[in-house]
């Protein structure tokens, strides 16, 4: 059965199908089965999220450096209250432990564990294995640094305009 024609159903068609929506739906969609397929990995192989190893990339990044919960949360662009929940669980499963800011009670600072680490280190060689090959793999070197260089403007271009 055919649906009845709609007034302005021809401009909304040609909205739809501009290559501006086809193209940020197909970066989109590429991001998103990306972060499925490493989360899924990184659940079956290390028993974390991706979002966890985000937050262990983070922590491990510069060791000794003192992160809030707080910071966190901005980094990752999760809520507060998202980022209570996470660590948590991170907390929970011995990945991290929080303590309080001997400069500010009012903050709480995030430290990962001995196991938190090792976790992080079975979980970045499952990381990059998939990055490798999806992300990395189909282009050509040049055409994976004009990638890289794009988000790199697009993401600045997002921070700049808040």
């Amino acid at each position: 059965m055919n649906a009845t024609p709609q007034p302005g159903d021809e401009a909304a068609a040609r909205a739809a199908n501009s290559r501006l929506v086809r193209d940020f739906g197909l970066l989109i969609k590429s991001a998103t089965r990306l972060e499925q397929r490493i989360d899924g990995e990184l659940r079956r192989e290390c028993g974390i999220s991706h979002t966890m190893l985000e937050v262990l990339i983070r922590l491990c990044r510069r060791p000794g450096e003192e992160i809030s919960q707080r910071h966190l949360a901005d980094d990752l662009t999760l809520t507060s209250g998202g980022t209570t929940r996470l660590l948590d669980r991170m907390e929970e499963a011995g990945l991290v432990h929080r303590i309080p800011s001997p400069a500010d009670r009012r903050v709480t600072l995030v430290e990962t564990t001995p196991r938190g680490c090792e976790v992080f280190l079975s979980a970045a060689a499952v990381h990059a294995r998939l990055v490798e090959k999806y992300f990395v793999g189909p282009l050509t070197a040049d055409d994976h640094q004009r990638l890289t260089a794009a988000l790199e403007r697009i993401d600045a271009a997002l921070r700049d305009d808040t």
